[in-house]
């Protein structure tokens, strides 16, 4: 008989597993692994603001990802320095910032490893909820949106020829992105949240025949990595959420046997 904290993990990470699954496939497809490194970074300022003035933590946490993505979209328009160097300074300069303030505020006392590497064991009926209804609004977004991002994602520019708005896509799936780091800090942590993004989606790409499969792959791939890892954690005394991560990554190297690749390519030939 499980615990009600572990089914509560496990409904958690589960929610979050599918929400994620179609973002990361856009993370890989554009090639974005670094931008959602720099968002999960500037996590961790939201965290040292929310303390300072009182906030809510995932309601700081998001507005100080969603600054981050506009900033950087600000920045690029200017064209002095390139998208990779920019996500450097940004992703560098926010993690750094929120260490130096949360030393600051000696009279807080503050767990970072639990922030850094999160503590999905500790998930209340409140983030369950959140979860699943942030998830859902998301994976609702994402999919209206679906035709413009991929179009967008394929040739910017023939699609702003037939009017899809492909910079108003590119807002929009930032800020979703935003969403889903301030609702995954408290269950993977600052430092893992970009791992569950790309890792099932890059185990996803080896066996899907179109993107919408894959998205679909990548969330199923996602949700058997966190009971994976939940369980191993369980089992092993591992910490939980280094413990998903590596459940991902282990179904992603099992995704790079020669008997992977033959079943991705029967499924490219069969459609």
């Amino acid at each position: 008989m499980l615990d009600d904290f572990f089914i509560r993990a496990l409904l958690a990470g589960i929610g979050l597993a599918l929400t994620v699954g179609p973002l990361g496939c856009f993370v890989i497809w554009r090639r974005m692994a670094y931008f959602g490194d720099t968002m999960a970074h500037s996590a961790l300022l939201g965290v040292a603001l929310s303390l300072l003035f009182s906030l809510n933590l995932m309601v700081s946490v998001f507005l100080v990802a969603a600054l981050v993505s506009l900033l950087l979209m600000a920045l690029q328009r200017r064209q002095g320095l390139s998208a990779d160097a920019l996500l450097g300074i940004l992703s560098h300069a926010t993690l750094a910032i929120g260490l130096v303030l949360v030393a600051f505020m000696t009279w807080v006392r503050i767990d970072l490893i639990a922030f850094l590497f999160g503590d999905i064991l500790a998930v209340t009926p409140t983030d369950v909820a959140i979860i699943w209804i942030g998830g859902l609004f998301v994976v609702s977004v994402i999919a209206m949106l679906w035709r413009s991002l991929l179009a967008s994602t394929v040739n910017a520019e023939l699609a702003e020829a037939e009017g899809m708005k492909p910079e108003r896509a590119r807002l929009i799936f930032m800020l979703l992105m935003a969403l889903v780091i301030a609702i995954a800090m408290k269950i993977v942590g600052i430092m893992l949240i970009t791992a569950l993004l790309i890792i099932p989606a890059a185990a996803a790409r080896r066996f899907a025949a179109t993107p919408e499969m894959m998205a679909v792959y990548a969330s199923l791939i996602g949700a058997v990595a966190v009971v994976g890892g939940l369980f191993g954690s369980l089992s092993y005394d591992t910490p939980s959420g280094p413990s998903i991560v590596v459940a991902a990554l282990i179904l992603f190297v099992a995704s790079l046997l020669p008997f992977a690749r033959k079943r991705t390519d029967d499924a490219a030939l069969k459609g």
